[in-house]
């Protein structure tokens, strides 16, 4: 039976229980596209003086070998995490040769599909790996909605939680995840941050141009959008659309992605896995591996050596939830700041403890319906969304949202000594009752008062944040310890390479077959 709202709350705040929630674990991963000075994207490979992709702890590379990727510690704190963070950007523009990180979720001016690199990861069978998966994409998706970055929030609650709530933690967080994907919308309201994009986003597909408005001649928008980069025309597909994807069990949700994996997919197999010699893609089934499922929020357990992600999760159960949907905050310069990271807990929070009940169908097609209206339509004055039976406005049941969050704002002040929590409810709360305050909101006020396009006015935000972090040079110390990591991940390549004695093709098979 499932513990109420209110009585877990209780439970939380007796004396003996107070500091559970200091066992809160986060983690950051934040991607940006390497650009020239001038705003192009970037043609050169992954700077060498910040080591190898493949095998450093903290800075790799996504899809595009332009498309830089950072992966903070585990803290308890998020303002840790958001420091090394800060770091891993200060080390990265010290060591730029004429470029800096994007500062927006949607791309710069593209360049043709041809001239997007693939990201590279050296001639080990694993890096290989990776590389034709990312050329799978390519050819399944277009090189274009590859290079769109995002910023990915990972989050655990300790044991002794889940005990106190008397949950199993695998149940509890496919719990908070039905819940995540009831209120995600909120998120995006409050923290979407993409309206516009530059029409070489579509230069390759003018299709999925439909339904936008000219802000400029080299801008495409939405007037009250808050994020294409999670619509339609960002991070979805047609073959995926099609997944039906079971957020009831742990068991189900690995099921479900591991038919898929072995689903053969007739367009995908149009294309082929080795043609001539070289590979297209890992496979030609519905996924080529778990990760390429595009949902806003994963299940996620760190595997073991030769262990698959999925297998991690049904043999050890769920270690963390990473939450996907966030675009970069252009105005800040690692693209989030502390008092909407405080917020994000609070919600998952909230999302961990309220009764979360199994989603049915009609409830599921709602969900879909009020993310797909707030990332499109968001701001608009009025907009309506389905609550089961009833239909409200998205501002009122927001703020219904956030008076139900003040209580664990309230625990975690007492635990920080502060009102930190308090403050970004506050922040949150001014967001819903002006619209005009939201990150999308201020991009196209800063547009229009710029009377410039998209990537102008990106550009000059990245050249503003690099520009600041390059007046803030790392300590000697520091700046030691990121050398000795890219020095040490060269050294691991080179390894790993020189151990490899299995040829792609079986090693390819064997992994394929493993369970």
């Amino acid at each position: 039976m499932t513990i109420p709202y209110q009585m877990r709350l209780d439970l939380l705040g007796r004396s003996a229980n107070k500091n559970l929630l200091r066992g809160i674990r986060h983690g950051i991963e934040r991607e940006g596209l390497r650009v020239t000075k001038a705003g192009t994207l970037s043609s050169a490979s992954h700077p060498e003086s910040l080591g190898k992709a493949l095998m450093h702890p903290y800075i790799t590379t996504d899809f595009s070998e332009a498309l830089l990727e950072y992966i903070t510690p585990v803290y308890c704190d998020v303002t840790d995490a958001l420091s090394f963070l800060e770091e891993l950007h200060r080390f990265t523009a010290s060591h730029l040769d004429n470029e800096m990180l994007w500062a927006g979720s949607m791309p710069c001016e593209l360049p043709k599909e041809d001239c997007i690199p693939v990201a590279y990861f050296g001639t080990s069978n694993i890096g290989r790996m990776k590389s034709i998966y990312r050329t799978g994409l390519s050819y399944r998706y277009g090189k274009a909605m590859q290079t769109i970055a995002g910023l990915h929030y990972n989050f655990s609650l300790p044991d002794d939680f889940w005990q106190l709530m008397d949950v199993d933690r695998s149940e509890g967080y496919m719990a908070l995840i039905r819940n995540f994907r009831r209120y995600s919308w909120l998120l995006m309201y409050l923290f979407g941050a993409s309206p516009a994009v530059s029409t070489s986003f579509f230069a390759g597909d003018r299709g999925r141009s439909a339904g936008l408005e000219h802000f400029s001649e080299d801008t495409l928008y939405l007037p009250h959008a808050t994020s294409l980069r999670m619509s339609d025309m960002g991070y979805t597909n047609n073959a995926q659309s099609s997944l039906n994807v079971c957020y009831d069990t742990l068991d189900g949700y690995v099921k479900s992605l591991c038919e898929a994996i072995r689903t053969p997919y007739k367009p995908y197999q149009t294309i082929g896995v080795k043609v001539n010699g070289q590979y297209r893609q890992l496979n030609d089934n519905l996924l080529q591996i778990e990760n390429e499922y595009y949902s806003t929020i994963r299940p996620k357990r760190i595997a073991r050596r030769g262990e698959k992600p999925l297998t991690a999760l049904s043999r050890h159960g769920i270690e963390y939830i990473e939450v996907r949907c966030l675009d970069i905050n252009p105005f800040e310069s690692q693209g989030i700041n502390r008092h909407d990271a405080d917020f994000i807990d609070i919600f998952l929070l909230y999302c961990g403890i309220v009764e979360s009940p199994l989603i049915a169908l009609e409830e599921s097609q709602q969900i879909t319906a009020n993310f797909n209206a707030t990332v499109a339509e968001g701001r608009r004055p009025g907009l309506s969304l389905q609550k089961l039976a009833s239909v409200t406005t998205l501002s009122d049941w927001g703020q219904e949202l956030v008076d139900s969050m003040v209580p664990i704002a309230g625990l975690m002040d007492a635990l920080s000594g502060s009102e930190r929590y308090t403050f970004s409810l506050r922040r949150q709360r001014e967001k819903l009752a002006d619209p005009e305050k939201t990150p999308s909101a201020r991009l196209l006020s800063a547009m229009t008062a710029s009377r410039v396009g998209y990537t102008s006015l990106i550009q000059a935000l990245s050249a503003k944040h690099h520009n600041a972090l390059m007046s803030q040079p790392l300590n000697k110390e520091r700046q030691n310890y990121f050398i000795e990591l890219a020095d040490g991940s060269r050294a691991d390549q080179k390894v790993m390479e020189a151990r490899d004695t299995l040829s792609f093709d079986a090693f390819l098979a064997a992994y394929q077959q493993a369970e």
